[in-house]
């Protein structure tokens, strides 16, 4: 299908398959590369959450040690 976007090549190593094992018993409705996308975006969701928790902390430090120049 023509898109402008990047393209992944993922090559299903005995890791990869294993990984992908798991998420199948799970979602048996989803190919392999469903699967994939459906991991990536389930895996960036509490990444996300983490990356937002840690900016908020830094920021902390810097108001605690006087460093925060306001917004």
């Amino acid at each position: 299908m023509p898109t402008a976007r990047p393209r992944h090549l993922i090559t299903e190593t005995d890791d990869v398959a294993a990984a992908l094992d798991i998420p199948a018993a799970l979602w048996p409705d989803l190919s392999r590369p469903q699967l994939l996308v459906k991991l990536a975006v389930t895996a960036a969701e509490p990444l996300a959450a983490q990356a937002r928790q840690a900016r908020r902390l830094a920021a902390m430090d810097r108001i605690e040690a006087g460093e925060f120049d306001g917004l």
